[in-house]
């Protein structure tokens, strides 16, 4: 048997104005934020007739709960380095730094403490974050390192270069890292 869910079976134009509204967003911003174009948030507005389609869940959970929009906002990055500490394709913690202050904000997109990069700790400190750092690269008291190192064309131990080299990636690991300068 199907399961059934609690969700409309459409929307109207008007239905998808609405959310937009109370989420407070231009077509522009909710274009962006549904992964669609400017147009057809446009199209979506204007149309008389049912909307059907993957924007009917999406409208349905932002109804019940509209704060997730705004948690799932990146801030601008005040600090001079990002990374973006992502399982697979979904974003779990966005890391900025300041290497000279040794300053350090994360957010995090998941309340599951298993993705997060820190855990439960929501405010690791420059000690924390290098310490990540060196568990995304190969251990710096590795046999052979100077072989490895050469490998990645890498002239010396620095984890930042090395996670810029290899992304971070661990075997039989789903976790990765972009970084952004």
């Amino acid at each position: 048997m199907t399961k059934k869910y609690a969700i409309a079976g459409y929307l109207t134009g008007r239905d998808i104005k609405h959310i937009r509204e109370v989420l407070n967003m231009t077509q522009r911003e909710f274009a962006a934020f549904t992964g669609s174009s400017i147009r057809t948030v446009e199209n979506w507005e204007s149309k008389e007739g049912k909307i059907t389609g993957p924007i009917v869940t999406l409208t349905e959970i932002l109804l019940r709960k509209p704060g997730l929009a705004k948690k799932m906002e990146v801030p601008a990055n005040e600090l001079k380095l990002r990374l973006w500490y992502m399982y697979r394709e979904m974003v779990c913690t966005v890391i900025d730094v300041d290497e000279m202050t040794h300053e350090v904000k994360i957010h995090n997109y998941t309340d599951t403490p298993l993705y997060r990069e820190f855990g439960v700790n929501n405010d690791p400190d420059y000690e924390d974050y290098e310490e990540f750092l060196e568990s995304r690269c190969f251990p710096k008291g590795r046999d052979k390192m100077k072989l490895e190192l050469k490998k990645l064309d890498i002239p010396f131990y620095d984890p930042i270069l090395i996670i810029e080299k290899t992304q971070g990636r661990m075997a039989e690991d789903d976790f990765w890292i972009r970084i952004e300068r």
